[in-house]
């Protein structure tokens, strides 16, 4: 069958459509594009705000009209928490949790012409086994994802990801050694770990399973493609961590911490696990440590009970520490959660405000660290992405920047070498300096 997959949310469940996608080449089936034909469409949902379950059902709908004779599959985090509406939308064959992934070849073959839709959705705080999924060699990315951790511990009051993931569960040592090198040997220059939350990497494993232990083996397997961490709660970066960027130079100075609010009091009322000093030393730490280091950082404004005091704490937080960029979100009342019947929930119009204040101080953060590269020398991936201008294509460089090059079309999915030569408010320019490691480019005067 001709199997078109489309994913919303997180790079996680993107990683999971990626081996969705291997298992079901493995069995034969042909991978689409989501805008092609298709007998099989897949959605791999997310559900982590209301909003995103509105995209879910839009998307669902969306395929099953432009698919009138395939089967459609559900699956992923809003089929998880809401299977009984997924499966009475007309259109829809099957629905599987986030635990039944892996089952999705063996579920997809039984079909046949199953009237009403099945479902395929187990409780998901029983799970207590990483599931596997095979590692996505074939996926059409120029860095693959590799999925290491699954599932959330804590109980964040705003986040409904512990029930849509369950519990905490940790791929093996050597099961993600193994994938590992399969990615490595594919050809992939670099490969992007992956997790629900991904520092607790080990936490229920045998003892002196970390995820510092595990990024130390890999980046000796990897070499010379390169790792980059996911997001990283910032009680869970420790010396050992932060040892490794000295380490070992295939280690991409980027890391994505994140904060949720800058005021000691609202982060209590969240439940995060970190207070805003513990991110402050944090911070400032890997800035001095790691010379060049991205660090980016999401922000909930607007969450219940924030007032301006508490929201300028965040504000000023932000604005004097070394920060790259911000992912920027207003709270939005998700169902389920604690915080949805948190009194004093902040009017929507003071929500936005501070969301803008926020995202424009993002933007100047962003051109000022990019500003800071230019001159310097990196080795880049080069990304099957066209730039806006006429044979000029994008290629990430280890600490996250977007570079727009010309003459390395012949390049996807491989590294170059390159240098930043200019950084406007909407791009970054760079030059071509090297193909590979014997292709040198002189360029004038020596730069």
């Amino acid at each position: 069958m001709r199997v078109a997959i489309k994913t919303l949310g997180c790079r996680q469940n993107q990683s999971e459509s990626d081996a969705l996608q291997e298992s079901l080449r493995r069995d034969g089936h042909t991978a689409v594009g989501p805008d092609e034909a298709a007998d099989l469409f897949i959605i791999n949902t997310c559900a982590v705000t209301q909003e995103a379950d509105a995209d879910s059902r839009q998307m669902i709908r969306r395929a099953i009209r432009h698919n009138p004779l395939a089967r459609v599959v559900v699956t992923g985090c809003y089929a998880q928490v809401a299977s009984g509406a997924v499966a009475a939308i007309p259109g829809v064959d099957l629905v599987a949790g986030n635990g039944e992934k892996a089952q999705l070849p063996a579920l997809i073959s039984g079909l046949g012409d199953r009237r009403p839709p099945l479902i395929a959705v187990g409780d998901i705080q029983r799970v207590s086994r990483f599931t596997a999924l095979p590692p996505p060699i074939g996926a059409a990315r120029s860095r693959a994802l590799l999925k290491i951790q699954d599932g959330c511990n804590y109980r964040c009051t705003f986040c409904i990801v512990p029930e849509t993931r369950g519990p905490s569960r940790s791929q093996t040592n050597d099961a993600a050694m193994r994938d590992l090198r399969a990615l490595v040997d594919a050809g992939y220059p670099e490969v992007v770990l992956t997790g629900t939350h991904l520092g607790t990497y080990g936490r229920d494993l045998p003892i002196g399973s970390s995820i510092a232990g595990l990024v130390a083996r890999m980046l000796e397997v990897a070499a010379p493609a390169r790792l980059r961490l996911s997001s990283l709660d910032p009680h869970e970066v420790g010396e050992d961590l932060v040892a490794l960027f000295d380490r070992f130079g295939n280690l991409c100075r980027h890391l994505h911490l994140p904060l949720q609010s800058g005021d000691e009091a609202v982060l209590k009322r969240m439940r995060r696990p970190h207070t805003a000093d513990d991110f402050r030393r944090l911070v400032e730490r890997l800035a001095e440590a790691v010379p060049g280091i991205a660090i980016g950082t999401d922000i909930i404004v607007g969450f219940p009970d924030e007032g301006d005091a508490e929201f300028e704490n965040t504000y000023r937080l932000l604005d004097r520490l070394p920060i790259a960029y911000l992912h920027v979100f207003s709270y939005s009342q998700r169902k389920g959660t604690v915080a949805a019947s948190m009194p004093n929930h902040v009017p929507k119009s003071v929500r936005a405000t501070r969301s803008a204040a926020i995202r424009a101080l993002s933007e100047a953060k962003w051109q000022k660290f990019r500003q800071t590269q230019v001159g310097q020398l990196f080795t880049a991936v080069v990304l099957d992405r066209r730039d806006a201008r006429p044979g000029r294509i994008e290629a990430l460089t280890d600490n996250y920047i977007t570079v727009g090059i010309q003459d390395a079309e012949g390049y996807i999915g491989r590294t170059v070498d390159l240098s930043i030569e200019a950084v406007t408010e909407r791009e970054t320019v760079g030059r071509l300096r090297a193909r590979c490691a014997d292709d040198f480019i002189p360029t004038p005067e020596g730069k």
